[in-house]
């Protein structure tokens, strides 16, 4: 039973990194060299016509918006539960 809560546990280690990894990135040094820098489409109200660049560039960008001020306090509680409980 403890590898499950274990294993559950890693995976929301390794999700969380994601997601700050992505939080960090920074759209002028890196997204826009690699061309995922914030683009607008033609026509970004049909979602058939989207392609997955720009899905990438909208999940990105959504990740960095709405996920900044969580990820802070998600952060500071993963801090202080290593610090406890190490």
């Amino acid at each position: 039973m403890a590898f499950i809560g274990s294993t559950f546990g890693q995976l929301f280690y390794a999700v969380l990194l994601l997601i700050n990894a992505v939080a960090v990135l920074h759209e002028e040094r890196f997204l826009a060299k690699v061309g995922l820098g914030q683009v607008q489409s033609q026509n970004q109200f049909d979602p058939n016509s989207i392609s997955l660049r720009s899905k990438v560039v909208n999940l990105i960008s959504a990740v960095r918006t709405l996920l900044r001020f969580p990820l802070i306090g998600i952060n500071v509680l993963v801090i202080i539960y290593e610090l406890i409980f190490g």
